[in-house]
Order: structure tokens, then sequence, then C-alpha cells
């Protein structure tokens, strides 16, 4: 890479873990640019705005995500362990990746629920792209045998988000020390429920 680039990453990089914690709306060219003792006018070089910005952090967060809970996922054996492995790599997202505030992904869909744009189209991709891939996961699951033919894929992929987001909702808000157990827990009655008779 050329030095622009990595510079670029570098900015970005910092970028996603300040915005996990004051915000996509609360992170600003300008405030960025005083966290990187960065030039003003060199950062907006690089985005141009801040609408520019959001769009890009989001972009390298999706990036992110999938480097770290999507592919290796995808490198497990098909069906149930690649669903465990989704879940599990998520778990790891959300308590290792970005400590300051947690999932980026979670933050964003609050403040951006209802402000049409860029940055809420591009936040809507992506968790589109993730349900996608839940509900894949548990197809191929009910193709292998792991789970029953009558499963609704799409239910599946909706409650094990469900549990995801209650996981960070009772661990950074409520800080309940207790949340991890029960986000398996449920993760396993999920699972339980999916499995033919008898399994």
């Amino acid at each position: 890479m050329r030095k622009g680039e990595l510079t670029h990453q570098a900015i970005l990089e910092r970028a996603i873990q300040l915005a996990s914690r004051v915000g996509l709306q609360g992170l600003s060219i300008g405030g960025l640019a005083e966290e990187l003792q960065l030039s003003k006018s060199g950062l907006f070089a690089h985005f141009r705005s801040k609408t520019s910005l959001q769009v890009e952090i989001l972009e390298a967060a999706t990036a992110l995500f999938t480097e770290r809970v999507i592919r290796p996922a995808l490198m497990q054996p098909r069906g149930e362990p690649r669903v465990r492995a989704l879940f599990e790599n998520w778990l790891t997202w959300e308590r290792e990746l970005v400590p300051e505030g947690g999932c980026i992904f979670v933050a964003a869909a609050t403040e951006l629920d209802d402000a049409p744009g860029p940055a809420r189209d591009r936040l809507v991709q992506t968790q589109r792209d993730w349900m996608d891939c839940l509900a894949q996961a548990a197809r191929i699951a009910v193709a292998e045998g792991h789970f029953h033919k009558d499963v609704d894929v799409e239910q599946f992929a909706h409650d094990e988000n469900a549990l995801l987001l209650g996981f960070h909702h009772a661990a950074r808000l409520l800080k309940e020390p207790r949340a991890e157990t029960w986000a398996r827990r449920g993760f396993e009655a999920l699972l339980r429920a999916a499995r033919p008779a008898g399994s």
C-alpha cells in the first residue's frame, strides 16, 4: 500500500473505535482530526464530508466484521457447526474487537433508524446481509439433516440475532454479569428446538 492508503486505513480503524463510543452522528471530521492529531484540512482531503466519513466507517467495519466473524465461520463444517461458529464469532466481536463501545452496528442502528440518508442505507444493507447469512447457515443445517425440515430459517435468523442484541444490551448497558450465560442458554434452546426429534 502507498503511504496515503495506509493513513486512510489507520484513520478508519480509529474512527470505528470512536464511532462505537460516541456514535456516527457524534463523530465529526474536526473531532476525529483532533483525536488523531491531524489537521482538519488534511482529514477533509480524505473524506470530504461527514456523510462520506460515516459511510466509509460502516464499509470498513463491514469488511472487518466479514473478516473476523463470517469468513472464519465459513471454514467450519456445513450445518450446525457453522451456525454455532457464527454465534460464537459475533460474541468475540462484541467482547474483544471494539471494547470502547461494543458493536458499532448496534450503536449505529439506534441512531440511524429514523435518519434517512446514505449512512442509513449502507447500514440497512449490512444488516440485511447479516440476517441472510444467518438464515443461509440455518438453511444448510436443514439440508445437512442437522435441523428438521420444517425449520423457518428466517425466523431462526431473527431469533439468533435477537439473542445477540439482547446480550449487547444486558452486557453493555445493564452490566449484567450473567449476560453471556443467558445468551448461550438461549442459543442452545434455539438449537434444540431446531434439531430433528430424538437428536
